[in-house]
């Protein structure tokens, strides 16, 4: 059959393919450009990005576990403004969709950075909510459905570019905090943000991690990214894109087929800097071989 249609849309934007690289593993390109032309991607979800630069956690911050990785980096970026003076302009000058991600300390600071990020010539905002919230004792933004109402209601009315809204699986209903998110305006929802978890030295009695606890990423979380990102399709209208242990192209089309629109691709980057692309083309080896000719048409297709 001739070549499958990879193209999909999100929010009115469109993607010339269905893998977006995640926050947080692909930095702003610049590294993998070295191995591939990383306009091959349908996107590119950069570092998450803060008002000040931040050097992030102390090490070490990254411990190895089983089928997956614990990070405890803590948003270490150079500042909103280093972003869009120095990174920006060069990857702009590739043919991919731009996702800046937002985080912040206080509903204000997210709305602050919505503002200027909405303002810059990118295609289309991703807030972090797994932030904690510094005026109400630590709690992250996104564990409850209130919290999460309230900052992406005040990053709504800053910003005039399409506003995903990054979920943490942190959190007693995932259909609740995506409910909450549609409700104050986001135009698209991405999950699932890392699991909270810990690894231990035995022989030292110490954590591995300097920070104690981290975020677990990897084929681990898999299975509980597949829930939950079939639970949040079901519950709200807007897109959902998914992510949490995409290693292979069939991994991200049993997303797509759990209702995601499209996929993220993260800790995969960190094993194989070429993940990205073999993905790509895997998807469209499976649409030939099973006579798809639009990706599309695999959107929620589980039957249960």
């Amino acid at each position: 059959m001739n070549k499958p249609d990879m193209k999909v849309v999100i929010a009115g934007v469109e993607f010339k393919n269905p893998v977006i690289a995640a926050s947080g593993t692909f930095g702003f390109g610049r590294e993998y450009d070295r191995f591939y032309d990383i306009s091959a991607l349908g996107g590119i979800s950069v570092k998450g990005l803060t008002s000040e630069p931040r050097e992030g956690n102390a090490s070490p911050r990254i411990a190895e576990t089983p089928s997956g990785m614990l990070n405890s980096v803590g948003l270490q970026n150079p500042g909103i403004d280093a972003f869009l003076a120095g990174e920006l302009p060069e990857l702009r000058k590739k043919n991919v969709v731009i996702l800046a991600n937002a985080a912040g300390r206080t509903i204000e600071e997210y709305a602050a950075m919505t503002a200027r990020l909405s303002a810059a010539d990118v295609d289309m905002v991703e807030l972090n909510i797994s932030c904690p919230n510094v005026k109400q004792g630590g709690v992250a933004f996104g564990s409850l459905p209130e919290s999460v109402f309230d900052v992406v209601s005040a990053a709504r009315k800053t910003c005039a570019k399409p506003l995903m809204v990054k979920l943490s699986p942190n959190t007693a209903d995932i259909t609740k905090t995506a409910q909450a998110a549609e409700r104050a305006g986001a135009d698209a929802v991405s999950l699932i943000n890392t699991l909270t978890g810990m690894a231990v030295d035995l022989e030292k009695r110490r954590p591995l991690l300097a920070n104690v606890t981290g975020g677990l990423s990897g084929p681990a979380v898999k299975p509980v990214a597949l829930r939950m990102v079939y639970q949040a399709a079901t519950a709200v209208k807007i897109p959902v894109v998914g992510m949490g242990g995409i290693m292979t192209a069939r991994d991200a089309l049993e997303f797509m087929v759990c209702g995601a629109r499209a996929v993220m691709v993260g800790t995969a980057n960190i094993a194989d800097p070429m993940a990205c692309p073999k993905i790509i083309a895997g998807m469209e080896n499976y649409c030939r071989e099973h006579a798809i000719s639009d990706i599309n048409t695999l959107v929620g297709t589980l039957q249960v």
